[in-house]
């Protein structure tokens, strides 16, 4: 195998390729056009390649150099991009943060573009969990959980009350009637979340209602995969009013009952005790606070 030549070699040889001149290369360079014209043609020996044609003005690449010159350019390309992303002075702060697959798709995701316009030099680097109650890994800067709030990390913040409310597709509501009840959703096929069973029998003692339920139809391990059930044509579930937001004002899924459930359990943003007091991460957790006084 070949050794790699000389990366000052390359580095004329990219140079005189791109601009079909010794002489540009030198200037670029800040070298002499006579010593660009030897570090190439001790690349030349060196690949024993000839790889520019010595035309009587200028030089023009041959089919090998053409060849050649492609994966240099792209190879210092990336060398370039790598040593700005890593060490530029201007590079963006990274926040590591995690929260449910329903919060992340449902609250979080739809807005990152906004935050990402307004902190051009902060990156968010967004996952997702079906559920949590701790950090796995010490990389996470914050991580928004739900629950009743008694996790062991210090810094552990209230995101505010929520609602369950009932919803379907309209093309299923239209199904149960013109203008179906709180009764013909519960007896309606219901896409029951695993955790929130119970919620349809608080529904009813809070209201004073008497319900009559039937079996569950089908059980999801979240909310988004209850709405999204639900809005591909057919059944019923509980989910809270913060998930089921965008989904009714984009007309594919409704309210067609004004009961509402206040939740127990609810958001909570949590951050990591070895994430510091860095400006970044003070910026992402005032940005999703707003996003959640923004749906109360």
């Amino acid at each position: 195998m070949t050794n790699l030549p000389h990366v000052t070699w390359l580095k004329a040889f990219e140079a005189a390729a791109r601009l079909s001149s010794f002489s540009a290369a030198a200037e670029e360079l800040g070298l002499t056009p006579a010593a660009i014209s030897q570090q190439i043609r001790l690349l030349e020996k060196h690949l024993d390649t000839q790889l520019f044609k010595r035309l009587p003005r200028g030089v023009a690449l041959t089919d090998t150099g053409q060849a050649y010159a492609q994966p240099i350019r792209k190879s210092f390309d990336e060398m370039q991009r790598a040593t700005t992303g890593l060490f530029s002075k201007k590079r963006k702060r990274v926040v590591r943060l995690r929260a449910t697959i329903s919060c992340a798709a449902l609250v979080i995701a739809p807005q990152l573009a906004r935050f990402q316009a307004e902190h051009p030099d902060i990156h968010v680097q967004l996952s997702s969990t079906v559920w949590s109650s701790r950090f796995d890994e010490e990389a996470l800067d914050i991580d928004i959980r739900y629950g009743s709030g008694d996790w062991q990390e210090a810094q552990i913040q209230h995101l505010g009350h929520e609602n369950a409310i009932p919803v379907c597709s309209l093309a299923y509501a239209a199904t149960l009637g013109r203008t179906p009840s709180i009764e013909d959703l519960a007896r309606a096929d219901v896409v029951q979340i695993i955790g929130s069973e119970t919620d349809w029998g608080r529904l009813a003692d809070l209201h004073g209602l008497t319900l009559q339920f039937t079996a569950d139809w089908l059980k999801a391990d979240s909310s988004l995969l209850a709405l999204q059930t639900v809005a591909a044509g057919h059944g019923v579930t509980m989910v809270l009013e913060s998930f089921a937001r965008q989904y009714v004002e984009q007309g594919l899924v409704t309210a067609p009952a004004a009961y509402k459930l206040p939740k127990r359990r609810s958001h909570y943003m949590v951050i990591n005790d070895r994430a510091g007091q860095r400006e970044e991460l003070k910026a992402v957790a005032a940005w999703i606070t707003s996003l959640y006084q923004a749906l109360t």
